[in-house]
């Protein structure tokens, strides 16, 4: 780790370098080991394999900067969800958190497919069966949009508009195959905006998944809750609600059907310290069965983005993003490996240096790999 003592030199500005990067802690005899994935949000489209000692085992370099991030898909390839360049912006967060390019790449470099929809923004899930789920931002009709309830009209769009979220299915061919407008099947009354956060974009759908039982996961950030939705009708078979989890991401079905969480926690019922926690929760009672939170609760929080992933072990790979920290806890909740991302930057001029300034080293999710997954490295 590097050493930030400067005798009389220049001080580093930079909080969260100037506190230590690279690998922090390692118990190799607990750790599930293996490969963690990482495409830094202001790294400019490199994206980097990391191994349990903290060193760079693989790296790619693409045309464009991450939209959100990067998985390994089972054929070894990469999976790369980057921000178009020639996306629209339609309002002026929009630039931070938006994709559009979907690329797969080859552990050599070479793009080998590509789907573009300058719609899209936050996740984008690649299916085993090649198929894209990810949600796109369309001006909702005027009528449901004056229904949206919540929120601060501060920052209102000057013609009204707002923007409702549809989570689109999209096979090898660019072809819709699924398609769901978040207004034809949630009435705006039961999923306010919290009063924080604007109300041009409704109910900002952060995170998207599937169930073995068939149902589409979907994370709302500023009304904040994770629903699961039936493929067939459209429906809400389930709803995780605000009494629960707190502006949350990245809704994943573990193999006993509960739903693993990143809990952001900024405005959490009750509470007055902010913190993150992540929990397993079970769809149909919306009981809390596992959760991890720093024992110095406010020392764990991610106010923005934030992944976790659980391990083959029963360990939980954890993405505190903001803050470019990665760390893997038992499920008794020690920490056996903590990582920090070495990588800083500011994001390109315009909105979204202007929503988030300075340098950065964060990363929208990472993902852990066992050695066998990754055959060609």
């Amino acid at each position: 780790m590097a050493s930030h003592h400067h005798a009389g030199g220049q001080i580093d500005q930079v909080t969260d370098r100037r506190r230590g990067t690279g690998l922090v802690a390692l118990d190799r005899a607990r750790s599930f080991g293996g490969y963690t994935l990482v495409a830094p949000q202001t790294g400019g489209g490199r994206v980097y394999l990391v191994d349990i000692d903290g060193t760079v085992a693989h790296e790619w370099a693409l045309p464009v900067r991450p939209g959100r991030h990067a998985v390994l898909l089972p054929n070894g390839n990469l999976g790369y969800n980057g921000s178009h360049p020639d996306s629209p912006e339609i309002y002026p967060a929009w630039p931070l958190w938006h994709g559009g390019l979907f690329l797969e790449v080859t552990p050599k470099g070479e793009v080998v497919w590509q789907h573009e929809d300058l719609g899209h923004h936050h996740d984008a899930q690649w299916l085993d069966d090649g198929s894209l789920l990810y949600t796109v931002a369309e001006p909702m009709p005027a009528e449901a949009a004056r229904r949206v309830a919540g929120g601060s009209s501060r920052n209102d769009l000057p013609d009204g508009t707002v923007y409702g979220d549809v989570v689109k299915q999209v096979d090898r061919a660019g072809r819709t195959i699924w398609e769901w407008r978040s207004w034809e099947h949630l009435d705006p009354a039961d999923y306010p905006i919290h009063p924080i956060f604007d109300r041009y974009h409704w109910p900002l759908i952060n995170g998207v998944g599937t169930t073995r039982g068939g149902l589409v996961l979907m994370s709302l950030r500023t009304t904040s809750g994770v629903l699961g939705v039936e493929r067939a009708t459209g429906a809400v078979a389930w709803a995780i609600r605000h009494d629960t989890v707190a502006q949350q991401h990245t809704p994943v079905e573990l193999p006993s059907g509960a739903i693993l969480v990143f809990d952001n926690g900024n405005l959490r019922p009750g509470v007055t310290s902010p913190h993150s926690r992540v929990i397993e929760v079970e769809p149909g009672t919306g009981e809390v069965v596992w959760q991890y939170v720093d024992p110095m609760r406010p020392a764990f929080f991610a106010p923005y983005m934030g992944s976790a992933q659980r391990l083959p072990n029963g360990n939980t790979l954890v993405c505190e993003s903001p803050f470019g920290r990665l760390f893997e806890v038992t499920p008794g909740g020690d920490t056996v490996w903590d990582y920090v991302m070495p990588w800083f930057a500011e994001y390109p001029e315009g909105g979204a240096r202007r929503y988030a300034g300075g340098l950065q080293n964060s990363t929208f999710r990472a993902y852990r790999y066992a050695k066998e997954q990754i055959p060609w490295l």
